[in-house]
């Protein structure tokens, strides 16, 4: 290889980075031991950034575009170099491709079960699992918190750091809320907007955008949704007695079919009638009980009016004081009919018990039920 030959490999004259794999977040085009030739072409891509590096220090930034490289272009990186103005001269700089596109499809899950307090089963724990999606929003930011000086980063070096932030606040979130358990899956999406919000501040003090956030999952420990299974079956099969009752008419029903013969069979035939009599005996026996506890018709009690003892409903006497406890019976104030002292209008005819009787004779009010005038002895 010549002299020219030589220099011309030294002059880089065309920048660009396409990336095969979906997964890198920067790359650094190799320029050690070359130098940038002033004039080259710089193709930056959608979803990229370029980002020059001058000795440690970020001096331009490119966004998507064919970018040609003077010193107009570059005002910061010119300066620090103190290039004159058409001073055509190869020069040496870091030239870093931050992807700025979505990172989709990243998973997030409770290594460990989250302790909560829940209003109906008490304590709890709780798993869950997700995804979420996130972009670099500000590349330098980025290059400065967490890039550094390496050649190339993708999302797997900064997967562990992202999901420990998030589940670290989705169980505060989930704390915070106090939504029941059995409640927890009407509240998905709501709680995975929330989630989102309470993440982009952590996220942007490393030149991130969460861009969405969705909660796939919530489940309780094995035991506590056995336990709920049960309960389940429980309010399925109703009233347990009836229940019980089937089970053994239909336990009968299929020793009946047991046609095995000799003395073991008897024996055992022997042996299931006798738990079959006991099982029948607990079910009539649990029916009995349950028909025991519901009260006869007319059996019913009720207050004395007088001593306030319990007597039946029918009694004519109170048992501990004697008195009647019978409602009164007085004539009704217009048809006569018998009705009960404290009836405010007849059943028989609608007149009004409260009405006044008034005397024709001296006009003073009476009580509807009086027969005389108390004021002038009146017949009324």
């Amino acid at each position: 290889m010549g002299l020219f030959g030589f220099f011309k490999s030294q002059f880089i004259e065309v920048i660009e980075w396409t990336d095969s794999h979906t997964n890198t977040m920067v790359y650094r085009f190799p320029v050690q031991n070359n130098e940038i030739k002033m004039g080259a072409e710089l193709t930056v891509r959608e979803s990229q950034v370029a980002i020059f590096v001058n000795e440690g220090e970020i001096a331009d930034v490119f966004g998507p575009g064919r970018h040609q490289l003077w010193t107009q272009n570059m005002p910061v990186l010119t300066k620090l170099k103190s290039w004159k103005t058409g001073f055509n001269s190869p020069f040496k700089a870091e030239v870093y491709f931050v992807n700025t596109k979505q990172f989709v499809n990243q998973k997030w899950g409770t290594s460990n079960p989250i302790m909560m307090r829940d209003p109906e089963f008490g304590m709890i724990r709780l798993r869950g699992y997700g995804i979420y999606s996130y972009r670099v929003s500000e590349p330098t930011v980025f290059l400065k918190e967490l890039f550094g000086t390496n050649a190339s980063y993708d999302t797997s070096s900064i997967e562990n750091q992202l999901k420990k932030m998030i589940i670290s606040g989705l169980t505060d979130l989930f704390a915070e809320s106090k939504i029941a358990a059995l409640d927890l899956a009407m509240f998905y999406d709501e709680l995975s907007t929330q989630g989102k919000e309470k993440m982009q501040e952590r996220f942007s003090a490393f030149g991130f955008e969460i861009t969405s956030l969705y909660i796939e999952n919530l489940s309780l420990p094995k035991e506590v949704e056995e336990a709920m299974d049960k309960r389940t079956s429980m309010g399925v099969l109703g009233n347990l007695g009836q229940y019980q009752q089937y089970q053994a008419a239909e336990a009968l029903r299929d020793a009946a079919k047991n046609e095995g013969g000799g003395l073991a069979g008897a024996g055992a035939g022997l042996g299931a009638g006798a738990a079959l009599g006991g099982v029948m005996a607990n079910a009539f026996s649990g029916n009995q009980q349950q028909n025991a506890a519901t009260p006869a018709p007319g059996s019913e009690k009720v207050n004395c009016p007088h001593c306030d003892a319990l007597v039946n409903k029918n009694a004519k006497f109170c048992g501990e004081c004697g008195k009647s406890v019978q409602k009164k019976k007085v004539p009704c104030v217009n048809c006569k009919t018998e009705i009960n002292e404290e009836a405010k209008f007849c059943g028989e005819c609608g007149a009004n018990q409260l009405a006044k009787k008034t005397c024709e004779k001296c006009g003073n009010e009476n009580n509807p039920n009086a027969k005389f005038c108390g004021d002038c002895g009146e017949t009324l």
